[in-house]
């Protein structure tokens, strides 16, 4: 929910423009900072920056983004086996539309990828279905050592000068083996029924398959074992992602019904899940995906309103139920990257931050946004020095 300045709201912020009582409230009983969440040398990703956030220094642990999506869905990965997250996308000619092929459905999604792991899988490459325009590609034998371009980078932009490339000659068979899934994919999928049909509704096609990310199997050290204060957490989100996170980190996975990453996502199903979460669990990372999809679409609108619903629907019911709880509960908010809507993709820049906790000493800030948050006593934190803070509290 982290952007720039927009002209037409008076070069506001969305979180500056956006009424968030209960947000700003919190900020003013607790303290707040920036927290420069992608570390130098890594692209400003999803899942480096929510692993970051919780703790984990990236240079020891990263294999991107193909091996949370594995753990996600219970696909165990051998030691010899290339994992990468896998989008269905959107190409009109030679343009990549867009990331998500129109933010398709679970249900077209899973037909179109057993359809073709029919026709393109075999012993080595292994297609399976995630969520929504998210999947995996497993490849035996696969060589790490690419360039991949995350389609959510460079939407509107010809595809050919994306497709993969090899680091190292010895990677150039498997960069040549993915290109290659990619233009037969283009081919199987453009007048496939499924497409044909969402053609006809008006709806983008998903027509072409995307894998990025490349990795092996990580080696993270569960939360449990580095937090005496975490006995036992959870994890609660739309995004298997941020389930995969949460199964290399010794979290347990929550899926609530209706949580579909967007804006219509079932807020108040969620802060259901974290506040019975609360009950047993010392640790509750809730994750809301909306104002990211709102910020790639570039919808400015849209973008406000997730973050409106975040502090109306989420924030304050959470906090109105907690505040009275015999047993003190400490929050924190923060985004994991911006996703300005100018730019419709992530960048790097650091998030602001309020940490909560009832009797604490509060700063001077009194609004929780990217330019008040300078001002915040933690000034600004560094990667895994955030949760080791919130540890704290």
């Amino acid at each position: 929910m982290a952007d720039w300045p927009v002209e037409q709201l008076g070069n506001k912020t969305l979180l500056q423009y956006a009424y968030t009582p209960y947000i700003d409230l919190l900020a003013q009983k607790g303290q707040t900072g920036l927290l420069q969440t992608v570390a130098e040398g890594f692209h400003p990703g999803s899942e480096v920056a929510n692993m970051t956030i919780l703790g984990y220094d990236m240079r020891k642990v990263y294999e991107g983004r193909g091996v949370l999506e594995a753990a996600s869905i219970g696909v165990d990965l051998a030691p010899d086996e290339l994992a990468m997250r896998l989008n269905l996308v959107c190409v009109e000619g030679d343009i990549l539309k867009n990331h998500s092929a129109g933010h398709i459905t679970t249900e077209e999604a899973d037909t179109l990828i057993h359809f073709l792991q029919e026709k393109l899988g075999s012993d080595r490459v292994q297609f399976h279905t995630g969520v929504q325009y998210r999947h995996l590609l497993v490849i035996k034998g696969g060589d790490k050592r690419l360039y991949c371009t995350p389609p959510h980078d460079k939407p509107l932009h010809p595809f050919r000068p994306l497709l993969v490339k090899a680091q190292v000659p010895e990677a150039q068979e498997t960069a040549d083996l993915i290109n290659d899934l990619i233009i037969q994919s283009q081919q199987l999928l453009e007048n496939h029924p499924i497409n044909q049909a969402r053609a006809e509704a008006g709806k983008d096609k998903a027509n072409s398959v995307w894998p990025w990310s490349p990795g092996y199997r990580p080696k993270m050290v569960p939360l449990t074992e580095t937090y005496p204060q975490i006995k036992q957490g959870s994890v609660i989100s739309a995004v298997d992602l941020i389930h995969g996170i949460a199964k290399y980190a010794g979290l347990k996975g929550i899926q609530v019904e209706g949580a579909t990453g967007l804006y219509n996502t079932n807020y108040e199903g969620k802060v259901r899940a974290a506040l019975e979460a609360l009950q047993t669990d010392d640790f509750v990372y809730l994750h809301i995906e909306a104002a990211d999809e709102a910020g790639h679409e570039g919808d400015l609108d849209l973008k406000i309103r997730t973050i409106e619903d975040l502090d109306g629907r989420v924030v304050g019911p959470i906090y109105r139920a907690t505040k009275y709880w015999n047993e003190p509960v400490a929050i924190a908010i923060l985004p994991d990257h911006p996703t300005p809507v100018a730019l419709r993709t992530h960048t790097s820049d650091p998030v602001p931050f309020l940490m909560y906790a009832p009797g604490m000493k509060p700063d001077n800030v009194q609004q929780y946004d990217e330019q008040s948050c300078t001002k915040g006593v933690f000034g600004v934190l560094v990667e895994t020095d955030f949760l080791r803070k919130f540890m704290e509290l």
